[in-house]
């Protein structure tokens, strides 16, 4: 009689440590933050960090050879925003879930990280005991989202609710970009290739859309709302 085959895992099942625990790959550049998260994660009876990745490059090799139940992702990175890096890093470790941290939310970044396939949206400012819920959440294929974050979020992908910066023409768009790098008018100006007095025109109406009073304001809430990165 042949033997039996083994059964083999479905190919997005994520294997769990050998002692059962929730993998986890923390992707974090700041040593201090890595460390305290670690550490917070580690201490937990179900949960382990077996990596860490100071980059969006590095997190994808680190996913493919660790293929972690978790990635807990900070969004930003050295180069560049961690939610366009999503459906990447999925692709990298199939089964792979990943549960974004943040400095500064908002229902529309909840959107956008819903959107991109992550499993969740995590402040930064929040208790650590959160972090650990939500990494049990998305290990689990629940959403794990702040307080206040995804029912905005629902709402913003239903359509409930307009976005910020929605009615932010192409050119308005361009202008925000640019004084979110620091820029003066005169130099938007020239960046742009239009007058003075455009440019002018183009701020103001920037702030009128965002409900901001000054251009820093508008940097403010614009990166708050996912607008900037």
């Amino acid at each position: 009689m042949p033997p039996t085959p083994t059964p083999q895992a479905p190919a997005d099942t994520v294997p769990r440590s050998a002692d059962g625990r929730i993998t986890i790959l923390l992707v974090e550049d700041h040593d201090m933050v890595a460390e305290a998260i670690r550490l917070a994660l580690d201490r937990t009876d179900d949960l382990l960090v077996v990596g860490r990745s100071l980059s969006l490059r590095d997190a994808l090799t680190d996913a493919a050879r660790l293929r972690p139940a978790v990635v807990v992702l900070d969004r930003r990175l050295p180069d560049g925003d961690g939610i366009p890096a999503i459906a990447a890093l999925k692709a990298a470790a199939r089964g792979t879930r990943v549960l974004v941290l943040t400095g500064e939310g908002s229902p529309a970044v909840a959107a956008q990280v819903t959107e991109a396939g992550g499993a969740g949206l995590i402040l930064k400012a929040g208790n650590l005991a959160e972090l650990q819920n939500g990494v049990r959440l998305v290990a689990a294929g629940e959403p794990a989202f702040s307080k206040g974050l995804l029912g905005g979020a629902l709402d913003r992908l239903t359509g409930r609710t307009t976005a910020p910066g929605a009615a932010l023409t192409p050119r308005e768009r361009e202008t925000l970009l640019l004084l979110g790098d620091g820029l003066g008018s005169a130099e938007i100006s020239r960046r742009l290739g239009v007058a003075l007095n455009t440019t002018r025109n183009h701020v103001q109406r920037v702030l009128e859309k965002l409900g901001a009073r000054s251009q820093l304001e508008a940097v403010v809430v614009a990166r708050r709302e996912g607008l900037l990165p």
